[in-house]
């Protein structure tokens, strides 16, 4: 697919009327594909996959949250951006604020942020367990792309939720045993599995779920444990 016909499939599936955010998703593509030349952002930057892989596959967060209300939103590991940039251009009402360890993409993330002239948008230079100290349970709607498991995810995400607020975590075609091994993790933080959409990427490029899991009371305060007690121990 060219780049007209990848931006109609947005447009088409995601509802977008304001037109004018295409240019800007663009615009970051463009600054991936150079970026990634010389610094570890991504290995998928050709235009199909990217927009794919990366944009169309963030966007999906938006079949299980209603993005058009004015709602806070972090997300964790962000990354190169996925999916809390790309759902920041497309739905500019929203207050974003993207965790991110490596100084690197930081600095790539706040470029971007810059060049699209983005307000609403904020970055946090640390670890999230370190971040947790300021930001416990300040957000409408938590997010993670991330490679690790949910029980492992679930502990770094969840404390960052607000009481009936929802951790969203995007998942691949294992999300059922993740979801077993999680049982015990969730139910200790204080949320439930509240929606499960199962979805396949355009192109054959992959299915998706993307799991909602709902707080229905206040995270304990000793989780997040540090994050080598986590991976060593998962609850």
């Amino acid at each position: 697919m060219n780049k007209t016909e990848l931006e109609q499939l947005l447009v088409s599936t995601f509802y977008i009327t304001d037109l004018s955010v295409l240019k800007s998703l663009y615009i970051y593509y463009e600054m991936l594909y150079e970026t990634s030349k010389v610094m570890n952002l991504t290995t998928i930057v050709e235009l199909e996959e990217a927009y794919i892989k990366h944009f169309y596959d963030s966007l999906l967060l938006s079949k299980v949250i209603d993005l058009n209300e004015t709602i806070t939103l972090a997300d964790v590991g962000t990354g190169a951006g996925f999916p809390g940039l790309v759902l920041k251009i497309i739905y500019p009402n929203l207050n974003v604020t993207l965790i991110e360890p490596l100084t690197k993409r930081c600095k790539f993330l706040q470029s971007v942020i810059d060049k699209l002239e983005l307000k609403g948008i904020v970055i946090v230079n640390d670890r999230a367990e370190n971040a947790i100290k300021t930001m416990r349970e300040s957000f409408d709607v938590v997010t993670a792309r991330a490679v690790a498991s949910l029980n492992i995810l679930s502990e770094i995400c969840v404390p960052f939720v607000k009481l009936n607020g929802v951790f969203v975590a995007l998942k691949g075609s294992s999300y059922q045993e993740e979801i077993d091994l999680s049982n015990q993790a969730v139910t200790k933080l204080k949320v439930k599995l509240f929606k499960k959409e199962l979805l396949e990427l355009p192109l054959n490029m992959g299915e998706r779920a993307i799991l909602v899991y709902k707080k229905y009371e206040k995270t304990p305060s000793t989780y997040p444990r540090l994050y080598a007690k986590i991976k060593k121990n998962p609850l």
